[in-house]
């Protein structure tokens, strides 16, 4: 059972992941392992020499009594203290964060994986579907039979200066259309 954080890749350049454990009471993990949690808007934050995970969501487990769990507490992320240094030192540049990517269990333990991340601009994202859609072409011509065996001279060219169509060109290896 798996939790991804689909949007992470989409507004954020993902530079490293790293592997961390997550402190959880006995109804978190329960409610987790139902699959009942939400990591698109939580983030991570170290205090005091220590990695928290902020805003994260995990639903109230149903057969919980009174010692059932506040859905939106602070975690405590496991990590060693020279993990944590380096984390701090890299986050502590303009514009990076500790975005949460994805949640699962590992030997029976609940494992979280944490990107150090930068926010894309609006530019960088439509980069991504042109790129993207790119792809879903080339798939597309091969589907169909015609010949991509060069898939590094598929390029966008713009169809004309003033509108915002663009044109596929697939050329050989003789640089030829």
């Amino acid at each position: 059972m798996e939790i991804k954080n689909r949007k992470a890749r989409y507004n954020y350049f993902i530079l490293k992941e790293i592997e961390c454990g997550i402190v959880l009471t006995g109804t978190e993990i329960k409610s987790l392992r139902k699959g009942s949690a939400d990591i698109k808007d939580c983030y991570a934050k170290i205090k005091n020499d220590e990695a928290f995970l902020i805003n994260m969501y995990i639903a109230k487990y149903d057969e919980g009594n009174r010692f059932n769990h506040d859905e939106r507490r602070t975690r405590k992320l496991l990590l060693h203290k020279t993990e944590i240094k380096r984390l701090k030192e890299e986050t502590q540049k303009q514009g990076y964060t500790l975005i949460p990517l994805e949640l699962y269990f590992k030997n029976n333990k609940a494992k979280i994986k944490l990107g150090i991340a930068k926010g894309k601009h609006n530019y960088d994202k439509r980069q991504a579907i042109k790129e993207r859609e790119l792809l879903r072409e080339v798939a597309w011509a091969t589907c169909c039979g015609i010949d991509t065996t060069y898939k590094e001279n598929i390029s966008f060219v713009p169809f004309f200066a003033d509108t915002d169509q663009d044109v596929i060109v697939i050329s050989n290896a003789d640089g030829k259309i």
